[in-house]
């Protein structure tokens, strides 16, 4: 299109065509791409070509819709999400976009005609590395669901150089590689550097007068480009198309060719290599001042590019900014974006010239609030110097907003000092700092927990004066997760069972498996299902002695606990399990006939400045590796690491698990979404009452789950009472013995020293109580040894967790959302 050509102009806003969806039109597309995009011929083509060149041919016919797509929604300027996140952990593309577009078949067909298989060239792709866990990979479901719902939306994140880290093991500690994921670059994103947005930092704030109004400006002190780089999210065979637009950033003045020919090469470069770190990695170690500089640098950078993206180029000419409301709501997907509050407030109030209090009720309804947490150290505080240093003008804005809303505070409740200290935004000990989500709380249309158990702490516990002085701004919403990713693409055979039995319309509908349990008292039914799940097993056993070069044994229960690394997740408990299991052996307590052979599967990153997190991983691949060469269990108990663990490993994983470990103390987990997926997928949990297992074991029955565990008031009355760890330690004779075991250095080559930090920790503080829910957790590990050993009941409870588990879609989660939060119907 000529850049003279206007956006109203007939051609501009004609429909755009697909290439052909044949056999012979993906054949053709394909070639031309492999030779015009890749510059090689078939006969020539190396498998990274091939995969480029597949992904281009998907991508083309995408394309079209994609557009189609932006027209409608600049056209129509209906509601639409703009979902703001740190992370975005998506997977592979290929298959998704394959999938979506209803293209498998073909695009397998077309290149066996080639003498390619899809199967080699999906190997080929390279994970993008745009998040950590489970936040990432919820934003990620949620995104489908939006298009596939036909809800108009953008996600808005950072494009990461180098991801979180890609984890590697040196005798058996973790240390962080860089993840280049882009190495060979990535074909499913559009760079539009010409819609690049100016992102200042630093400077100071001054005052004017506007024809009499007294007015307040910023004057920065440095600038960076934000440049967006666009990926398509299409919609599951409903021709829609959304968007996912990463920033990425580069110097204003990337190069000053003066300094350079003086020969001050590295003064020359300074301003790129300053502006480029911001983008350069999730998650920067933020125990450094440095750090802690960079992670906020991060957060503004990429919310206010998407504010101004969204203002200067979604809506109509002369649109009446007093109607966003009716145009667009801004979703913080937890802490991290919250600094776009004050930001939408300076571009109103300061840019745009409204008046503040007409400023403050639009972005009252324009953004809306999700935590992810209840644990008071993960809701981001920012120093109040930082803050004021990197953005002066928001600080400012802060201010006002925390003036305004303690006014109104008093207002209602009077001069209670307490409280007027425990409401206000601005903390004021240890040091003055700015707490984002009490200002998210305040500035949100509404606040949502994550599971029914996380919504009700949250408003009893981690926001209750807040819930009392905003009636109905608190609700929930309970996770969910894709069921095209973690279902029908991660387990195509259990997809196809499924399919035969009940149709595939639950691939949009998945509460449709309920149609699937009178198949669980269906002896053949029961006997293809477990050869499914055996399959599964045999496909990761292939899988991880390819990456990993472990051996899986045949026979095993597979049982898995794969999560970020964190002690309130609780892999303490499972590793004393397992220790305590070996213990028993070894010291002649437990007959080895009488231990239900088992594997135990790990998958954890641990932050890089978290130094018990990463003792922890040390301690389980030391006791792995004492566990998986003792001849005295004669290969019935097995723990393996597999490193770098993500979202394809995941996929493999998942279906494979027999059991699922949720066994985070009760109360401290919000949600959680590797339940569902596990419960999905036909595994049985054992778990706490918490998060998001509370409903999982409501729907699929007690029957069919493993409760251990105190729940969340006796917890609570536990810490009120005064939580002792030793007084349980020395009352277990199994859990004195486990814990002596690792004291003695049984897996650390007799060095005592090495596992020291973990045993007093877990002696003299155990913050999580794991302690107190060993003997709860391994009484109950025999129940799933019992279970396990009639297959055929086992099977049966499994099917049952599929068919009841259907709640756990994100379709439901997304459709909750429009309802209860977003009033954004699908368009037209």
């Amino acid at each position: 299109m000529p850049d003279s050509l206007s956006p109203t102009h007939p051609l501009a806003l004609a429909p755009v065509f697909a290439p052909a969806s044949t056999k012979d039109g993906f054949v053709e597309q394909f070639l031309h791409n492999l030779n015009f995009d890749q510059g090689v011929a078939l006969s020539s083509s190396s498998a990274t070509d091939q995969y480029l060149a597949v992904a281009h041919t998907v991508r083309d016919y995408l394309m079209a819709r994609w557009l189609e797509d932006l027209r409608r929604q600049r056209e129509t300027q209906s509601k639409g999400v703009c979902y703001l996140s740190a992370e975005y952990l998506l997977g592979r593309q290929l298959d998704n976009n394959l999938l979506a577009s209803d293209l498998t078949e073909i695009a397998r067909e077309a290149l066996a005609e080639c003498g390619i298989s899809l199967d080699d060239i999906r190997a080929e792709e390279v994970e993008p590395g745009l998040g950590n866990g489970g936040l990432g990979r919820l934003a990620a479901c949620f995104i489908d669901s939006l298009a596939t719902l036909g809800v108009p939306s953008i996600g808005y994140g950072i494009r990461y150089e180098y991801g979180i880290f890609r984890q590697t093991f040196v005798d058996g500690q973790q240390v962080e590689q860089p993840d280049a994921w882009l190495t060979v670059g990535s074909p499913w994103e559009f760079a539009h550097p010409e819609n690049a947005q100016t992102i200042s930092f630093g400077g100071h704030t001054e005052t004017y007068d506007d024809e009499g109004v007294t007015r307040s400006r910023w004057v920065p002190g440095w600038n960076v480009q934000a440049v967006p780089y666009n990926y398509m999210v299409p919609g599951y065979q409903n021709g829609r198309v959304n968007t996912l637009r990463l920033w990425s950033a580069v110097a204003t003045d990337a190069f000053d060719l003066r300094i350079f020919n003086s020969g001050d090469y590295e003064e020359a470069v300074r301003a790129q290599t300053f502006a480029e770190t911001i983008s350069k990695v999730l998650y920067p170690e933020d125990s450094t001042p440095q750090g802690k500089e960079l992670r906020l640098q991060q957060q503004y950078f990429f919310v206010a590019a998407s504010i101004h993206d969204f203002l200067d180029n979604m809506l109509s000419e002369g649109y009446d900014l007093s109607n966003l409301p009716n145009r667009v709501i801004f979703q913080l997907n937890d802490t991290h974006p919250v600094i776009a509050v004050p930001e939408f407030m300076r571009v109103l109030v300061d840019e745009k010239h409204m008046e503040w209090d007409a400023a403050w009720a639009i972005t009252q309804q324009c953004f809306a609030y999700t935590c992810h947490t209840l644990l008071p150290e993960a809701l981001e505080v920012w120093p109040v110097e930082l803050l004021g240093r990197l953005l002066p003008r928001h600080l400012e804005i802060i201010y006002r907003i925390n003036e305004e809303f303690l006014t109104a505070v008093r207002a209602q409740y009077g001069d209670d000092e307490m409280l007027i200290r425990n409401m206000s935004i601005i903390a004021e000990h240890p040091v003055r700092s700015v707490r984002m989500a009490y200002l998210a709380t305040v500035a949100g249309a509404k606040v949502n927990g994550v599971a029914e158990l996380h919504s009700q702490l949250l408003r009893e516990k981690v926001l209750p004066d807040f819930d009392a002085f905003f009636p109905g701004k608190f609700t929930n919403v309970t996770n969910g997760v894709t069921p095209r990713r973690f279902l029908r693409l991660s387990n195509p055979e259990l997809s196809r069972l499924i399919t035969a039995a009940i149709g595939d319309g639950w691939v949009t509908d998945l509460e449709r498996l309920r149609e699937l349990e009178p198949f669980a008292e269906d002896a053949d039914f029961r006997r293809a299902f477990a050869e499914v799940k055996a399959a599964n097993k045999r496909v990761l056993s292939t899988v991880l002695r390819e990456r990993d070069g472990f051996a899986v044994s045949d026979g095993h229960m597979l049982d898995v606990m794969v999560k970020r690394l964190h002690e309130y997740k609780r892999q303490l408990l499972k590793v004393l399990h397992i220790v305590s299991t070996y213990e028993g052996v070894v010291s002649g307590r437990v007959a080895v006939s009488d231990v239900v052979p088992r594997t135990v599967i790990f998958g954890a990153k641990a932050a890089p400045g978290y130094a018990m997190a990463k003792r922890i991983i040390h301690l389980i691949n030391a006791v792995g590796e004492v566990v998986n060469n003792d001849a005295r269990l004669e290969g019935r108990l097995q723990v393996l690491f597999p490193p770098n663990y993500n979202v394809t490993l995941a996929e493999r994983v998942i279906p494979a698990a027999d059991l699922s470990e949720q066994i985070s103390l009760a109360g401290k987990e919000a949600s959680g979404t590797g339940n569902m997926k596990f419960a999905l997928n036909g595994a049985l949990t054992i778990g706490t009452d918490d998060g998001a297992n509370v409903e999982i074991r409501q729907l699929v029955g007690d029957d069919n789950f493993f409760l251990f565990g105190m729940s969340e008031p006796e917890v609570d009355a536990l810490e009120t009472a005064g939580y002792r760890p030793s007084e349980f330690y020395q009352a277990d004779p199994q859990l004195r013995a486990a814990i002596d075991l690792i004291a003695s250095g049984a897996f650390s080559h007799g060095d005592r020293s090495v596992f020291e930090p973990v045993v007093s920790n877990l002696l003299y503080e155990d913050r999580f109580m794991v302690l107190a829910d060993f003997a709860s957790y391994v009484a109950e590990q025999g129940r799933v040894d019992a279970a396990y050993a009639d297959q055929d009941a086992w099977t049966r409870s499994a099917i049952l967790n599929v068919a009841r588990t259907g709640f756990f879609s994100s379709d439901r989660s997304i459709g909750d959302y429009i309802d209860r939060i977003w009033h954004t119907p699908p368009a037209l």
